[in-house]
C-alpha cells in the first residue's frame, strides 16, 4: 500500500500522529483513511472521539501502535456548549429531544454554581449511546435495537468546569478531566441538577494529555513525531550502546542497571534519544519489558 501523499517514512519504531478530526468521521473511520495516507495497517487511535466531536486525535502509527496502551488513559479536555431546556436520546444535538423544560428563569450564577458542584472525583452513568460493553453487548447497539439496559456508575474525576454564557440559555464548557468522562453526560447532569434538563450542543478535544490542538492538523497535513514523545508522561531512562543491545533482544535486567526503581512504566531510549522499550517491574528487583521496538 503506498502513501497517498509525500511525507517522511515512518521510522522503525514506529510515531505518533496528532489529528483535528473533523465532524462527521468515527475514529474507526479516521484510522481507515490514515492506513492509506500513511502507507501502512499499522495505525490505531488512543481514545474514541464521537462522530460529531471535532479536535484531538491520537494516532499510533506502525510499532507505536503497541504503545498507545500508555496513552489511552491520559486526562482528556474540552470546549463544549451545553443548551438548557431541552434533552435528548443522545445526550447531544444528533438525537431526537425526549423532554423540554421552560429554564427561561435560571440565571447566569445558578449555572456557574451548579457546575462547582461536579468538580472532582464523582460517579456517571454512562450513556446508551457508548461503545460500552453490557453483557458482551456494546450499549450503542442495544440503543440501537431501542433497548435501554442498567448501566453502573463509574468513577471520574473533573478538574475543570468552567462556564460561560455564550446567548440565552446556551453556555460555553471548559473541561478538564480523568479518562472516560462522558462530557454528554455532564451536561445532561448539570441540567437536570438545575431542575430541568439539557444537551451538549458541540464539543471540541482540545488535548489528551501532553498533546493538544496546537500540535494537531487535519489528517492529509498530519506529520510524524517521534515514538518517546508520546511517552514524555512517563519517566524515560537512557542506556549506552552494549545496554541497547540488550534491550532489543528483550532481556529482563535489573533495575539498578537501568537506574530505575518502583513499578514503571519506564520508556527506555538508546544513545540518539530513540526509543527502544517500554520495561516495567519484575520480580526481585528486575525489569522486564513490555514492548520492544528495536532489534
Amino acid at each position: 500500500m503506498a502513501p497517498t501523499d509525500e511525507r517522511p517514512a515512518i521510522p522503525a519504531e514506529g510515531a505518533f500522529a496528532i489529528v483535528d478530526k473533523e465532524a462527521g468521521w468515527t475514529s474507526h473511520d479516521v484510522v481507515a483513511k490514515a492506513r492509506g495516507v500513511f502507507g501502512t495497517k499499522k495505525v490505531g487511535h488512543s481514545g474514541t472521539l464521537d462522530p460529531d466531536a471535532t479536535g484531538v486525535l491520537v494516532l499510533g502509527v506502525g510499532r507505536a501502535t503497541r504503545l498507545l496502551q500508555f496513552v489511552s488513559g491520559l486526562a482528556k479536555s474540552y470546549v463544549g456548549e451545553i443548551a438548557l431546556g431541552t434533552e435528548t436520546s443522545t445526550l447531544d444535538a444528533a438525537g431526537e429531544v425526549t423532554a423540554t423544560f421552560d429554564m427561561s428563569a435560571v440565571t447566569d450564577d445558578q449555572v456557574v454554581a451548579a457546575s462547582r458542584a461536579f468538580l472532582g472525583d464523582i460517579e456517571q452513568i454512562p450513556p446508551m449511546v457508548s461503545a460500552i460493553k453490557i453483557d458482551g453487548k456494546r450499549l450503542h447497539e442495544l440503543a440501537r435495537e431501542g433497548k435501554e439496559v442498567d448501566r453502573p456508575p463509574r468513577p471520574v474525576t473533573i478538574g475543570r468546569f468552567d462556564i460561560e454564557p455564550v446567548e440565552p440559555g446556551v453556555y460555553r464548557a471548559y473541561v478538564d478531566c480523568s479518562s472516560g468522562t462522558y462530557i454528554r453526560t455532564l451536561a445532561a447532569d448539570l441540567g437536570r441538577a438545575l431542575g430541568g434538563g439539557a444537551h451538549l450542543r458541540s464539543l471540541r478535544r482540545t488535548a489528551v494529555g501532553s498533546f493538544t490542538i496546537d500540535q494537531a492538523a487535519p489528517l492529509q497535513q498530519a506529520t510524524f513525531l517521534p515514538a518517546a514523545a508520546g511517552l514524555a508522561h512517563l519517566d524515560a531512562v537512557s542506556v549506552d550502546e552494549q545496554r541497547a543491545i540488550d534491550i532489543g533482544h528483550g532481556k529482563v535486567l535489573a533495575q539498578s542497571l537501568l537506574g530505575v526503581s518502583g513499578e514503571g512504566p519506564w520508556p527506555v531510549l538508546g544513545p540518539d534519544g530513540t526509543l527502544l522499550a517500554v520495561y516495567q517491574a519484575h520480580r526481585d528487583d528486575t525489569a522486564k519489558p513490555t514492548v520492544v521496538l528495536s532489534g
